[in-house]
């Protein structure tokens, strides 16, 4: 007969060593690097960025709150925690190439991004046609529809299309996530908005390709987030030319989002017609 006290200290005993050893032979694939806290982290912004648009824009409106202070507090909290989304985007990167990423690096990386530069300006994007006096809210579910199937659609076809090294083929969706916010907040009127927000859509699915943020263009592009922050945050407060910074701020967003297909399509094309020329030179070399 066996004495319970004694199987029981047995039993504790084998499942501390099982669980060592478990712990010892747990599978690569479920092991998290550094990356990879950096990449949830991402997640973590974008999901915090939908509740305080939640809390602080729509649920106000709804209660028929009129505390305007709220919601510009919380459509900058919003905007700010996608900004910090983006620079764990662009941190986690960098430290997968320098160190290690697990072999679910990849796919969490998507699914951050979806959460971070899909669902958050989206819905950033459905509230404001709740919340907008003229807007109208079915067209404005429309669009943020659209952008959400952009993102998907973008990092989807990321997964599979290889593209040759230090360039992305279509805008990216962290600078799409943060121009699609900055058309919302620079208060246009609504059919403009509308038209930009799906125009920044298209640049998503688009074949324009954009330089990856390295080098000197990572830190270009982190000042960049640090400093939008800042006029960010500035505009919350109701700092003295908060308001004219944070236009300044999103209008340069909304031109660059706009100029650097137009400087990547002029490439293209010269790159094109010297490739023509060549082959042009090459044939007339070869002749009699």
């Amino acid at each position: 007969m066996i004495d319970p006290d004694t199987r029981a200290a047995d039993w504790v005993a084998g499942t501390d060593t099982e669980g060592s050893e478990e712990a010892e032979e747990m599978p690569l694939s479920l092991r998290l690097s550094i990356a990879d806290a950096l990449t949830l982290g991402n997640a973590t912004c974008g999901f915090m960025a939908v509740y305080f648009t939640t809390t602080g824009i729509l649920i106000p409106h709804l209660t028929g709150s009129t505390e305007t202070g709220m919601a510009r507090n919380s459509a900058a909290t919003a905007v700010i925690l996608m900004l910090a989304a983006a620079i764990f985007d662009l941190f986690d990167g960098i430290v997968a190439r320098k160190l290690r990423s697990s072999p679910m690096g990849a796919e969490l990386d998507n699914l951050s991004d979806l959460i971070s530069f899909g669902l958050a300006p989206a819905y950033f994007v459905l509230v404001y046609g709740m919340v907008t006096p003229g807007a109208q809210q079915k067209v404005s579910a429309v669009a943020a529809i659209v952008v959400l199937l952009a993102v998907v659609l973008r990092l989807a076809r990321f997964s599979c299309v290889t593209m040759k090294d230090g360039m992305f083929q279509g805008m990216p969706s962290p600078f799409g996530a943060l121009t699609v916010v900055s058309i919302v907040l620079l208060e246009l009127p609504f059919i403009p908005t509308l038209l930009a927000i799906i125009g920044v859509a298209w640049l998503m699915v688009s074949r324009v390709e954009y330089p990856k943020p390295r080098g000197v263009l990572a830190v270009a592009m982190l000042s960049w987030i640090v400093g939008a922050m800042g006029m960010l945050a500035a505009w919350a407060f109701d700092a003295p030319g908060g308001q004219f910074l944070l236009q300044t701020g999103c209008a340069l967003q909304v031109v660059m989002g706009a100029v650097i297909p137009l400087f990547a399509t002029a490439r293209r094309v010269n790159t094109f017609r010297g490739n023509r020329r060549e082959s042009r030179e090459a044939r007339a070399a070869q002749l009699p």
